[in-house]
């Protein structure tokens, strides 16, 4: 079902497309390009993936069905002009780059099939969630398209409104920036209390393992989990009080809005057209 892809971009998150379509057996490396303005970058590629590479980013748009954005935010402007007006009706443009609305892409590219995705770092491993949406123009059939990729990543959720794809950035894809503080703190403690590092590190990372599988088994709220393990006067419940007493909560909310913020914030520094064709 997929045809010839194309990335403008070769970082993290773009290789990791690659590396998941790859290893699902849903292209072949020739039916792959990646336009990378780093030589040596472009080299790794190569020869890691043994896909195609260039430098030229019109000479990727040219070769493809589906064109994937996964440049930096502030390298999204310099790729719109370089590609402005020679994108084909029929291919379509996914992009990854971070609050970068449908709308400004779609008037950036003089182009109407767009699909705006936010994955998140753990679909290097295969075990990411992205969460996506379309302009009106995108098809079914480049809808599957992109459902096919995104499963290749992990899991997939999408959204009928474009403001979910920001909220989503600032939860499930800053979300795991949060996940490795709490990871840090916690390995750090144990250190604190006389644990050798290397134990420290099991200790968190397979409590917090468990506590998520366990959680997603059970289906119960994780209130309703965290009073399972809380017995009155215990451990549980003193560690609890300081945390409250600490505003966790409080600290968590402001930091998942601040990057909310963040994200439309980005979106607002490129020209969007009010006439977003969705």
């Amino acid at each position: 079902m997929l045809g010839r892809i194309s990335f403008i971009g070769g970082g993290v998150m773009g290789e990791a497309i690659v590396q998941g379509l790859l290893a699902k057996k849903l292209l072949k490396a020739e039916n792959i390009t990646v336009s990378e303005p780093r030589r040596q970058r472009r080299e790794e590629l190569r020869k890691k993936h043994r896909i195609k590479v260039t430098a030229d980013n019109r000479e990727a748009a040219q070769t493809c069905e589906i064109l994937v954005f996964a440049v930096k935010p502030q390298d999204l402007g310099k790729v719109l002009a370089d590609l402005k007006g020679s994108i084909r009706p029929q291919q379509l443009v996914l992009s990854i780059v971070a609050g970068a609305r449908l709308g400004a892409i779609s008037k950036g590219l003089t182009h109407n099939a767009i699909v705006r995705v936010m994955p998140n770092t753990p679909a290097q491993i295969g075990e990411g969630i992205s969460v996506w949406t379309t302009t009106r123009s995108v098809k079914e059939s480049q809808k599957e398209q992109t459902r096919l990729i995104l499963r290749a990543l992990g899991k997939e959720v999408y959204v009928d409104e474009e403001k979910f794809v920001d909220m989503a950035t600032a939860v499930s894809g800053t979300g795991p920036t949060y996940v490795f503080l709490v990871m840090e703190a916690m390995i750090d403690a144990a250190v604190h209390l006389g644990f050798p590092r290397h134990i420290a590190y099991e200790l968190v990372t397979e409590t917090m393992r468990g506590s998520i599988m366990f959680a997603m088994k059970s289906g119960k709220h994780p209130a309703e989990l965290r009073n399972m393990v809380t017995s009155p006067g215990g451990t549980s419940a003193e560690a609890l009080y300081q945390l409250e007493k600490g505003t966790l909560r409080t600290v968590l909310s402001k930091a998942i809005w601040a990057a909310y913020e963040r994200t439309r914030s980005l979106g607002e520094g490129h020209d969007v057209s009010e006439g977003n064709e969705r």
